[in-house]
């Protein structure tokens, strides 16, 4: 599911600022990023399934793995974890209101607070 016109797709923020902010709304960095490309996510585990919200940026300057880059962040998306095979993101997946709501909270708290840091 992707969450269109959040305004954070907007967003070029400085990777340090960016850290801080999702670190903020619980959103995770953890090893998922490589010099080019960063992922955060925020688990969640309710009676429905496994969730991942997930915002994704790619560095347009500078180079992640030395903590000095400005990052374009992309569309955020919302997927299903099955195990064993991982997290699927279609549009017939089933996405219950309450943890879209969530989802929709956490994103705009996220805009607020990184848009002050924007490019």
């Amino acid at each position: 599911m992707n969450f269109e016109n959040t305004g954070i797709e907007t967003l070029t923020v400085d990777l340090s600022r960016l850290d801080e902010v999702m670190e903020h709304n619980g959103m995770v960095r953890a090893g998922q990023w490589d010099y080019e490309r960063v992922t955060y996510d925020h688990k969640f585990e309710i009676k429905e399934g496994t969730y991942y919200l997930r915002i994704q940026g790619y560095a347009t300057e500078g180079d992640v793995g030395s903590y000095d880059a400005y990052v374009q962040l992309m569309t955020p998306i919302l997927g299903k974890h099955y195990y064993p095979h991982g997290v699927e993101y279609g549009e017939d997946e089933f996405y219950p209101d309450h943890l879209v709501k969530q989802c929709n909270k956490i994103l705009a708290a996220i805009y607020q607070e990184a848009k002050v840091f924007a490019e």
